[in-house]
């Protein structure tokens, strides 16, 4: 009998979608047909390629509000919600990759010097092996796919088998613009094959998003095989309110950063730290505008909040909430306002803690669900010291009105991004990348096209 996946809708607890694993002669098929694509592909004029994704971009933005149900059934995310991750965020990413493609992969000149043609090249890698997450299951897909692609390679894609469905959204959309046969492959795949994949010596580099466990276990899959390697691991986002702060923007944009999509997001607010002199006002503004959430269903527009991937990732955010309390944190939300919150449940109601510390799990662990700790802090010296406590670093949010102030904070906080006045967003101009835990590597910009091509240095004398 053939082994499949089942993906386990969080909305109701059935099996929403089923789909057979691929075969060891299937994957083999694959990483075949892929090399022999790809060997055309480069030699394909890039306004080519970036014609075809232009047009795999509008297929999928045809399929938007059929997509948004999906990931509803899928993750849980509400369709209010979802069909922007294709309509702004997938469609902003594509398109800025194509539209810098050309800067980005053209020839790096050096000094002139006579009798002599010499520059930098920068050729595809070959064929890219991309391994996606469920929580924002086409954002970090594209941010390895479209650039792979537009460099001229081809790409395997496992997706994760709770969202594997989005797998078939880029195999559909991508072979209907047209793309050749083979030059793109979504498989179904258990982590047994996805290392043999990885070993096989026919792929050339590795994108994984996903936890650290998972990280360390492709750094042990590639050791010796000499392949690239791109890592988005875990998180524990900090923000830090500064006493000049605009407190009502503060509070709108910081809750929202801290319970979008259940706050299972890499680059979601984690913890917050307050200044001391706005601490009350903002711990009350903040506590208020929680209460408005409205946790149900994902397939009823009036949801804001859905339910957490799965009722053990709700379990674990619920016995950090829990231990949190048991070590004297105060915690504002009673969970009894949301009726749907019952543990053993996918359906968690968010949670703002105060009194909390450096000791507790819930301020070091990533939690990734709907769970905020606040602290108070006497000024820039300490809320820095408590950003950095941590293993991670991804993004990091100061909110003031000084703009000098937030840019020597921000060479001061170990993380990937500064944000200032905002969080919980990826601008794909700028380079995508973590420090400590959260990983290596770049993906988005120009600077993300280096990973997936490697340099050739043509060195030509033409006078003799």
């Amino acid at each position: 009998m053939t082994e499949t996946i089942r993906i386990v809708s969080p909305v109701d607890g059935k099996v929403y979608a089923e789909r057979p694993l691929a075969s060891d002669v299937s994957v083999d098929a694959a990483l075949t047909a892929a090399h022999a694509s790809q060997a055309q592909w480069r030699a394909t004029p890039l306004a080519k390629r970036a014609e075809i994704l232009t047009a795999a971009v509008a297929v999928m933005n045809a399929n938007k509000d059929k997509i948004a149900e999906e990931l509803a059934w899928q993750m849980g995310r509400p369709v209010r919600y979802s069909a922007g991750e294709i309509a702004r965020g997938f469609t902003e990413r594509a398109e800025y990759m194509s539209a810098i493609a050309a800067e980005a992969l053209a020839d790096i000149e050096v000094a002139p010097k006579d009798g002599f043609k010499r520059c930098i090249r920068r050729e595809p890698v070959g064929t890219v092996f991309v391994i996606a997450p469920w929580n924002y299951p086409f954002l970090t897909a594209v941010n390895t796919i479209w650039p792979a692609l537009l460099a001229g390679n081809a790409v395997i894609l496992k997706h994760a088998s709770q969202t594997m469905l989005v797998g078939e959204r880029f195999q559909e959309a991508l072979d209907k613009a047209g793309l050749p046969k083979g030059l793109f492959r979504n498989l179904v795949l258990t982590h047994q094959q996805a290392t043999r994949i990885i070993q096989s010596g026919k792929v050339n580099h590795v994108a994984f998003t996903g936890s650290v466990e998972g990280g360390r276990a492709i750094e042990r899959a590639t050791a010796g095989h000499f392949l690239g390697v791109g890592l988005e691991l875990g998180g524990k986002d900090p923000a830090y309110v500064r006493a000049d702060a605009n407190l009502e923007h503060a509070v709108e944009n910081l809750v929202d950063g801290s319970f979008f999509n259940s706050g299972q997001s890499c680059c979601g607010i984690e913890r917050i730290y307050v200044d001391k002199k706005v601490y009350p006002k903002f711990i009350d503004g903040f506590v208020a505008l929680t209460r408005q959430y409205v946790l149900g269903s994902p397939l009823e527009q009036a949801t804001t909040l859905g339910p957490m991937v799965t009722a053990k990732a709700a379990d674990f955010v619920r016995g950090q909430i829990e231990a949190a309390v048991r070590g004297g944190a105060k915690a504002h939300i009673d969970a009894k306002a949301f009726p749907r919150d019952a543990k053993g449940s996918p359906y968690l109601a968010p949670q703002v803690l105060t009194e909390v510390n450096h000791q507790m799990a819930v301020m070091r662990e990533e939690s990734f669900g709907p769970v905020i700790g606040i602290m108070p802090v006497s000024g820039d010296g300490e809320a820095v010291k408590l950003m950095n406590d941590s293993p991670y670093g991804l993004t990091a949010a100061v909110w003031t009105s000084d703009l000098a102030a937030a840019e020597r904070l921000g060479g001061q906080i170990e993380t990937g991004t500064v944000f200032m006045n905002r969080c919980d967003y990826l601008d794909p101009a700028l380079a995508w990348t973590g420090v400590k835990e959260t990983g290596k590597g770049v993906t988005l910009s120009r600077l993300g096209y280096e990973a997936l091509t490697r340099a050739k240095s043509y060195h030509l004398r033409h006078t003799i």
